[in-house]
């Protein structure tokens, strides 16, 4: 009777856990977002190449990021990230990121690089360093808008930093397929970032609980 007893209370402790588990209060919204063809065939690694093309920069496969813009209250203090320079590429070379967060920028290959950028929303010039020199050169991304990170000694060298002021944001897949979940309950805009010169927008409205199926469409 006592194994029972016991058996039974593990079956309603793990039903509720369940129920836990598949409740929500936050709004969900899904869709796709148009992204160009790729020039080059699919890859199976995570990194992505940035390439630039009369002056559009993107990344090959082709992906975007897709974010919440909003009101939201402040959220501690963002994480610390980093930038890779590794086998003479940045990785990742696109990287979204929340206003104020940290990236530091070590360098793994056994040669000097340089990390720099001109972009309005944040310019700065780390010089150059070998990978043994500490500490870890980094930048705080405090404004919000697009980085365009370069290196002066390797020119084919870029990377993208999408610098966002929401806590509510995703990067695509190859298809430009995007899930967000656990969003608060609302009325939107909803920004697609494609490339360096087209970025997407739509008014939403969330509902606690609800899933919102949503399609971008280009020019």
């Amino acid at each position: 009777m006592l194994r029972f007893a016991v058996w039974a209370a593990l079956q309603l402790s793990f039903m509720g856990l369940l129920a836990d588990r598949g409740s929500t209060t936050g709004a969900t919204i899904e869709g796709t977002v148009p992204l160009p063809p790729s020039p080059a065939p699919a890859v199976m690694a995570k990194r992505y190449e940035i390439v630039s093309k009369g002056g559009i920069l993107s990344t090959i496969p082709p992906v975007g990021v897709v974010w919440l813009e909003g009101n939201f209250p402040e959220e501690g203090n963002p994480p610390v990230l980093q930038i890779v320079q590794k086998d003479f590429v940045f990785d990742p070379a696109l990287l979204p990121v929340r206003v104020g967060t940290v990236i530091e920028f070590p360098n793994e290959d056994d040669e000097y690089h340089n990390v720099f950028s001109y972009s309005p929303a944040k310019r700065f010039d780390l010089g150059r360093y070998m990978p043994e020199e500490r500490p870890i050169p980094s930048q705080v991304f405090d404004q919000a808008g697009m980085v365009t990170l370069r290196c002066d000694i390797h020119e084919h060298m870029r990377a993208i930093i999408l610098v966002i002021d929401s806590p509510y944001f995703v990067t695509t897949d190859t298809r430009g397929r995007f899930r967000m979940e656990e969003l608060p309950a609302g009325d939107y805009i909803l920004k697609a970032w494609i490339n360096s010169r087209e970025t997407l927008e739509i008014p939403v409205r969330l509902e606690s609980g609800k899933t919102l199926q949503v399609t971008f469409t280009g020019d």
